[in-house]
């Protein structure tokens, strides 16, 4: 395993602003706004020639345990109980507040070692404020700038001193790629919830509070065959309703995961169906060529479950043909019934989604379709299709050539990729089918 590094501290001292300054890339939201981090957040970087797991945290405050800001509290208690090196952060020039005192002893408490990082020291007289930090008993504070990178590179070479002896990076099994998934969805339909019930522990922050995810959270595991990096994203609300421009920027976290992603899980609110959003949700993953699958979230709840399935069955065949067969595992995050049948249909699907047709059995299947239904005419002229080539999967595409190919109209393409789908059992995966005029090189002269 990567040596863990938490980022702690008062919210809006610059964590997420050091956090995505040492990944090297903007992964963190940054607001003025206090409190924009809820969740903890992960990624892999380079710290002092060392390869980590950097974890930005949730801000600490005081506050009763069953607030939203007593849950950001107890999740990033348990990131620095976890980790190999906490890197305590304080704002320099607000100086040092009750808070930074009591949070300072609870972590002198702690296990792990701390280094503790004045920030916003940039300008005249930035690294005197630092001085005052030696107050809180945590040895010498390193000065620092997250938002301009000054004494960026004293971090790296203290915290790479204080971390444990590096493992053999070939037994940590680097070359290993992790399976990339996405939890999406409107909010409030469960998606953060449904992820502490796949890792088993209380990793993000959930409650009835609509919207409590802000940013894309990645977290990776281990099952029995293989990693998984897993992405819990902000719920995607309607434009028209996106109004802040942190809840514009949380949109663009969730939309850009989904490009990252292999496998998007729509989560559902059972009690409400499908609904426009989700369907606008599955069509934007279909449309960057992830498969999908759908949680059929609270089924616990559900009293008519024949009915909820048909109608839900009815709108996917009358809405969604893009995706025709598209799997449905209907379970209860809350309570963890039917959670252990998801993770089997997402390989199951991915397997899908990465599969390629040889060439010859392409065209069997090929020949056949077309000698079934000949394609018609398009302006008043004969298409003929000669052959067909799969030249890459995730998602499956389909080239097709022949003279005036690229002119076969929708209904045909259509027809093409639901046969496509029935002959080599790809349901739930998006197809690409392009049309590509000219001679086949392969035929004779």
């Amino acid at each position: 395993m990567l040596p863990r590094i938490a980022i702690i501290g008062r919210p809006n001292v610059g964590k997420s602003t050091l956090f995505n300054r040492l990944a090297g890339r903007k992964l963190a939201i940054v607001d003025d706004t206090p409190g924009v981090t809820r969740d903890r957040k992960e990624t892999e970087a380079r710290l002092g020639g060392r390869n980590v797991l950097l974890l930005d945290t949730a801000g600490l405050e005081e506050a009763p345990p069953d607030t939203i800001a007593g849950r950001m509290r107890a999740s990033s208690e348990i990131a620095a109980r976890q980790a190999d090196l906490v890197l305590f952060v304080i704002d320099a020039r607000s100086g040092i507040t009750p808070s930074d005192r009591a949070f300072a002893a609870w972590l002198r408490r702690q296990p792990a070692p701390v280094l503790l990082v004045a920030n916003k020291t940039e300008g005249r007289g930035g690294g005197m404020a630092a001085y005052e930090a030696y107050e809180l008993g945590l040895g010498d504070p390193v000065a620092i700038s997250a938002e301009h990178g000054e004494g960026i590179a004293d971090l790296h070479t203290t915290a790479a001193e204080l971390l444990p002896e590096e493992e053999d990076e070939d037994a940590r099994g680097r070359d290993n790629r992790p399976l990339r998934m996405a939890i999406v969805g409107r909010p409030n339909a469960g998606k953060s919830t449904l992820l502490n019930a796949l890792l088993g522990e209380e990793r993000m922050i959930t409650g009835p509070e609509p919207g409590l995810t802000r940013d894309a959270v990645a977290v990776e595991w281990t099952d029995e065959h293989g990693r998984i990096r897993l992405v819990d994203t902000a719920g995607l609300r309607k434009k028209a309703r996106i109004i802040e421009n942190l809840e514009q920027m949380s949109v663009g976290s969730t939309i850009a995961a989904l490009k990252e992603a292999e496998v998007a899980i729509l989560v559902l609110d059972a009690l409400l169906g499908l609904e426009e959003q989700d369907l606008r949700i599955a069509r934007l993953a279909e449309r960057e060529g992830r498969a999908v699958v759908i949680a059929l979230n609270k089924w616990d709840a559900v009293e008519d479950r024949p009915a909820t399935r048909r109608a839900l069955d009815d709108v996917l065949t009358a809405s969604l043909a893009q995706l025709k067969g598209v799997s449905v595992v209907p379970l209860s995050a809350l309570t963890g019934k039917g959670v252990d049948r998801l993770m089997p249909v997402v390989r199951q699907t991915m397997e899908r989604w990465n599969k390629r047709v040889p060439t010859g059995e392409l065209n069997r299947w090929f020949e056949a379709a077309v000698a079934k239904h000949t394609p018609p005419l398009a302006d008043g002229r004969r298409i003929k299709l000669r052959y067909a080539t799969m030249p890459k999967a995730r998602p499956p595409t389909i080239a097709i050539f022949g003279p005036r190919a690229e002119d076969l109209p929708e209904d045909y393409r259509r027809y093409l990729v639901n046969s496509f789908r029935e002959a080599f059992d790809m349901p739930g995966v998006p197809i690409r089918l392009h049309g590509r005029g000219g001679k086949n090189p392969f035929a004779e002269e």
